[in-house]
């Protein structure tokens, strides 16, 4: 769910148009598109490379890890996630909300990977690496956007 879409059905379910602060919320919002544009733009034409850097980082700090244990369908499954969540990442960037991280990414998530006997602090820290490969691709402006929504991943996982 967009912002625009929040602020309307907030509006609409108070039977009310949206109030000064909610149009100021609005105009940034619209001001603020082609910086979004742009940044998703960037994740995904470099996801791959965010992944496979991120990895190795994460290799570095925790060598003794399923995702690094030789087994490639493990591998693969843990790049396949980290991948997921630059995608889901670029989602609410473009929505300017953290609602497709919400809604689709982190409803579930410590209980499928403790499901899946895969240490939380594991992928705390390789969000972490995912996070600072994805911020080193960008401007200070850019990264500043960027941060929070996968500051929102490490918190639904810490």
């Amino acid at each position: 769910m967009s912002l625009v879409t929040e602020l309307i059905l907030s509006a609409d379910s108070e039977a009310r148009y949206p109030a000064p602060k909610e149009i100021r919320i609005f105009q940034d919002f619209v001001r603020t598109g082609d910086q979004r544009i742009r940044i998703a733009g960037i994740l995904a034409e470099n996801e791959q490379r965010i992944v496979d850097n991120a990895s190795a980082k994460f290799w570095e700090r925790c060598p003794v890890t399923p995702s690094n244990s030789g087994n490639p369908r493990k591998t693969a499954s843990c790049q396949r996630d980290q991948g997921w969540y630059v995608r889901l990442v670029a989602y609410s960037i473009l929505a300017g909300s953290e609602k497709p991280l919400a809604e689709i990414g982190t409803v579930g998530i410590k209980e499928m990977y403790n499901s899946l006997e895969i240490p939380l602090r594991n992928l705390v820290e390789a969000m972490r690496c995912v996070k600072d490969e994805a911020v080193s691709l960008l401007s200070p402006e850019d990264a500043v956007e960027v941060a929070p929504y996968f500051d929102y991943i490490i918190r639904a996982l810490s």
